[in-house]
């Protein structure tokens, strides 16, 4: 299994934890506890493994989507997470794309979220709510789109299929 390491300048050290590499916390995480340092690093470790079991890959790049917090091109891309302060067991991430164009952010943050609620048993986290960052010029119909989601696995118990949101079900 490839794993996320670095080369040279491009990558910072798995393992590491380079504040001024990784996007500011948005709104979504405002007023929750934010992962830093070894909890983000041990987090974000899984995540690596969750996404190369499930694919979650950044065509654009060619990586594992979690190898994009280590990208030093992209200081300002990547996920950030926090512990919820109202909700015990759910964690929130915030997906910011490397543009507020990026034509693949809904994509990346669905299937992020398919994944590491598809994968529970992986992480210590009953429930991983996922929004892409506010900066994207479609954050707020993407993140309908995630809360939809959010909603079916509540109410279904099950992560909802690649088409729950085209036929209407969400």
């Amino acid at each position: 299994m490839q794993r996320l390491g670095s080369t040279g300048d491009t990558f910072d050290d798995e393992g590491t934890f380079v504040l001024e590499h990784l996007p500011e916390p948005g709104a979504f995480l405002d007023g929750h506890d934010v992962l830093t340092d070894e909890d983000h690093t041990e987090f974000h470790a899984t995540t690596w493994e969750i996404f190369e079991e499930r694919g979650v890959y950044d065509m654009t790049f060619g990586y594992n989507l979690a190898k994009l917090n280590l990208d030093t091109r992209h200081p300002n891309a990547g996920f950030r997470y926090a512990e919820d302060a109202d909700e015990e067991g759910v964690l929130r991430a915030e997906f910011t794309p490397t543009t507020e164009f990026c034509p693949a952010g809904n994509s990346l943050a669905i299937g992020a979220f398919r994944a590491w609620n598809g994968l529970p048993e992986r992480h210590e986290y009953d429930l991983v709510r996922v929004r892409v960052a506010e900066m994207h010029n479609e954050s707020a119909s993407l993140n309908d789109d995630l809360r939809q989601l959010e909603q079916i696995l509540e109410e279904d118990g099950e992560v909802p299929g690649p088409d729950a949101l085209r036929e209407g079900s969400a």
